[in-house]
């Protein structure tokens, strides 16, 4: 007589812990203020990449329109951009007071001191860049002659 052992496998059941609350998805703009999205959403319309700012989102968002204006107003295929920077620097000293300083080109490199709240860099089509930044302003006193 041939006796045969018979193993059951038992199967064990995992339990597994109940699935988390249903929690909202996050966007990519989580955290971000409306002026942020406002000014982001108007930076992508008008084909600008921001890549460097320390100032109000009012303040950039006039220099992104200004300065893509002035780039649609021209006829030219071959933007100059002295002049380009010429009235980005006269319109911010008009509207935000003196000591305004401008750079536009193709390519350039860059270390500058300015005034908190006062800088601004960013392209237009990656083709052209723009800095935008102020600087502080101090009166000089001439020496009284005694």
């Amino acid at each position: 007589m041939e006796v045969t052992h018979c193993k059951q496998k038992q199967k064990q059941v995992l339990q597994l812990p109940p699935p988390p609350p249903y929690r909202r998805r996050t966007t990519v703009f989580a955290g971000k203020s409306r002026e942020e999205v406002k000014l982001a959403a108007i930076a992508i319309s008008l084909n600008v990449r921001l890549r460097s700012a320390e100032m109000p989102f009012t303040m950039q968002e006039r220099a992104v329109r200004h300065a893509r204006s002035l780039l649609g107003s021209t006829t030219q295929s071959r933007t100059k951009p002295t002049p380009l920077a010429l009235s980005l620097k006269k319109e911010f000293d008009s509207v935000y007071g003196p000591a305004w300083h401008c750079v536009v080109g193709k390519s350039f490199g860059s270390f500058v001191t300015y005034s908190p709240g006062g800088f601004v860099f960013f392209s237009i089509d990656d083709s052209l860049s723009f800095l935008l930044f102020k600087t502080e302003v101090h009166l000089v006193k001439e020496p009284s002659c005694t």
